[in-house]
């Protein structure tokens, strides 16, 4: 998918996936305004909040009508917004207090996020409206959730600034796709791939955890970021192998 593929798509796919994102927007914001009455969260999180879901999901809308040919949003995509409620969530956490109570917050909802990874395909299979969207929205959440952990984890001085590499690493491999047409090939299904993006935001979650100690936190990060690195290297020397 690139940015030339966005285009809004035609009704009732249109009305369907409007209805589920404005559901979703409408969540985002009653949990973030819950959220503030229960913790020390500025007034300005809500807002965050909105913000990042209202750009996932801007982001994704266009795509719909070329990579889902199916006339409804699906319930597989429905339970992936859920997990995008959940990502814009802890996002709004970034730039707030450093306190205990928010990381563990943000470990809690991002457990829910990725307990939830995985069953947005298997429902999507289910219902047969499995589509290249769905696939491609539910790695694009799992690399926005690694990207903010990652942020978190500098945040709450668990690791230093190098861990944020672990949420760039995807978006550097996306940016040079752009300028070396050989990086923007399809790669083939990969278990590996799957596993090491689990890991990374499992990782990344516990590091944040209040209980678990910075220098433990920091090896954690370090480990999950070098079989991140790992991973992208294998593939990268495979689209440098496989190049027209």
């Amino acid at each position: 998918m690139i940015a030339t593929d966005w285009r809004l798509p035609d009704a009732p796919l249109r009305a369907s996936a409007v209805t589920a994102q404005l559901l979703g927007i409408g969540a985002a914001i009653v949990a973030a305004q819950a959220a503030r009455r229960i913790s020390p969260l500025g007034e300005f999180y809500p807002l965050k909040v909105a913000v990042t879901f209202g750009a996932i999901v801007l982001l994704s809308f266009g795509f719909l009508q070329r990579y889902h040919p199916f006339a409804r949003f699906g319930p597989g995509n429905q339970i992936t917004m859920l997990r995008a409620v959940l990502v814009a969530l802890v996002a709004g956490i970034i730039g707030e207090q450093a306190v205990p109570m928010l990381a563990a917050a943000a470990a809690g909802a991002s457990g829910v996020a990725t307990a939830l990874d995985g069953v947005d395909g298997w429902v999507a299979r289910r219902t047969h409206t499995a589509s290249a969207f769905g696939a491609r929205f539910d790695m694009e959440t799992d690399a926005l959730l690694i990207l903010v952990l990652s942020i978190l984890a500098w945040q709450f001085e668990k690791a230093g600034v190098w861990v944020i590499a672990s949420g760039l690493l995807r978006y550097l491999f996306v940016a040079a796709g752009a300028t070396s047409p050989w990086l923007a090939r399809p790669l083939p299904p990969s278990r590996r791939r799957q596993a090491i993006c689990v890991v990374q935001i499992v990782a990344l979650t516990l590091a944040i955890l209040p209980l678990v100690a910075a220098p433990v936190a920091s090896s954690l990060a370090a480990v999950a970021l070098a079989t991140l690195a790992f991973s992208f290297f294998v593939d990268t020397m495979w689209l440098w192998r496989s190049r027209p």
